[in-house]
């Protein structure tokens, strides 16, 4: 009895990867091969194939996902989960045994020219974190509708890692996010007539916790013209055009301190490592003696080698095109190199992982509509980047700090209290 086309995939794939695959798995002619029930990993058809003979990566492995070539049947975690090790390996196209298998690549009809990559993919230009280069990277995340962001985010649209201040594993996911925004407030000490920078202000959430919970006044900058338009919106309709001010604005033209304090939340990823020095010295002038940083930003548990960094991943194409993620001791390094003086670090490591799950059940429980606002692809690139994400860190692969600092007085004065047991827990 001749072997069935997903027996046949099996065997190419597990001698292409020189490892077992850890799922079941399903071919275009509806065949099936490997352990019983789910996840399912779905080769759609021959281009599925294609791309990851192209690209036997991560990359390869996206852009079938996208394009819908490949689907994966069940939990997408688990399928992830079992999947990370042949997935972050790195395989290098230039050592697969591709002449074993050439007469299975033959009779699959798996040979052929390279796919186009999906629409999605975003292939960028110019030099590298210039100004321009930064607007068209923050565009192509940010300026893809709001509603599909409010599906993701919630009613909160934070999109940063929330806190769960207890221990109860019912808490939602706003007030989680509330929390968080309240954190970064007591950390900074805001009080009444104050003024506060928030660098990368998103959709204006923190911008608004600070002016109505702590009486402060709020410039918080983005490069992103959809999430301007509708901070401003929620500005104007909770009375506060007086107090908060929402620029589109490079954080290289920023104006109008010394600040009181400032935040920096999700934002230090996409300045990148070159010009991380000059970011840090911009904030460091922005800010008045005494005053405090919040630096809120993931980092890189274990680095990739020099080899890795250079193959473009899944993330750099399609989420987050030119973000850089370094070690945390890199950060606090850099922040001190510009004068600041770092008091406190908290890892929020878990809190990320647990914010990133809720993302997915937001996106998977509204899909149709995430379809409908930004295309399939689209809404599939979310899906896979927010679930590998959780998955990230979990399993320690990445991380994500706070880390609070202060601009000291000549004199060496913080102004900060000289025991925690006024701090914010």
């Amino acid at each position: 009895m001749p072997s069935s086309t997903a027996v046949r995939l099996r065997g190419l794939l597990e001698t292409l990867l020189r490892a077992p695959l850890p799922v079941r798995l399903r071919a275009w002619d509806g065949s099936e091969t490997g352990p019983a029930g789910p996840p399912v990993l779905i080769i759609r058809n021959r281009r599925a194939l294609r791309r990851l003979m192209w690209r036997p990566d991560e990359l390869g492995l996206a852009r079938a996902y996208v394009s819908g070539d490949l689907d994966v049947e069940g939990d997408l975690f688990d399928a992830l989960r079992r999947l990370a090790a042949l997935i972050f390996r790195g395989a290098d196209v230039r050592g697969l045994p591709y002449r074993a298998v050439a007469a299975d690549l033959l009779r699959l009809g798996v040979l052929g020219p390279q796919p186009k990559p999906p629409p999605e993919e975003l292939a960028m230009r110019g030099a590298r974190h210039s100004p321009r280069r930064d607007q068209q990277a923050v565009s192509h995340h940010y300026d893809v509708g709001n509603p599909f962001y409010e599906i993701i985010l919630g009613s909160s649209m934070v999109y940063s890692c929330a806190y769960w201040a207890g221990d109860d594993a019912g808490s939602g996911l706003a007030g989680a996010q509330r929390d968080k925004l309240d954190l970064i407030c007591r950390k900074l000490d805001l009080k009444p007539g104050m003024r506060l920078l928030d660098v990368g202000c998103g959709w204006g959430s923190l911008a608004l916790h600070a002016a109505r919970e702590y009486g402060v006044d709020v410039v918080g900058i983005t490069l992103s013209i959809e999430q301007a338009d509708y901070a401003r919106k929620q500005v104007a309709e909770a009375g506060l055009t007086a107090h908060v001010e929402i620029r589109v604005q490079d954080y290289r033209d920023l104006d109008g301190g010394p600040f009181d304090a400032i935040s920096s939340v999700g934002m230090a990823e996409h300045v990148g490592t070159a010009p991380y020095a000059e970011y840090a010295a911009i904030l460091f002038e922005q800010l008045k003696p005494g005053g405090r940083l919040l630096n809120h930003q993931i980092s890189a548990v274990h680095p990739a080698p020099p080899a890795a960094r250079r193959r473009r991943s899944f993330i750099d194409a399609y989420v987050f095109p030119d973000g850089e993620l370094v070690p945390l001791g890199t950060t606090v390094t850099l922040l001190e190199q510009a004068g600041f003086e770092v008091r406190d670090v908290q890892a929020l490591r878990e809190h990320y992982a647990r914010t990133l799950r809720a993302w997915v059940a937001n996106l998977e429980s509204q899909w149709s509509a995430a379809v409908r606002l930004a295309g399939a692809g689209r809404a599939r690139v979310w899906r896979l980047y927010m679930a590998a994400s959780a998955l990230g860190f979990e399993q320690a692969r990445i991380g994500v700090n706070q880390v609070l600092c202060v601009k000291a007085h000549r004199d060496g004065g913080s102004d900060m209290p000289a025991t925690r047991s006024g701090w914010p827990a």
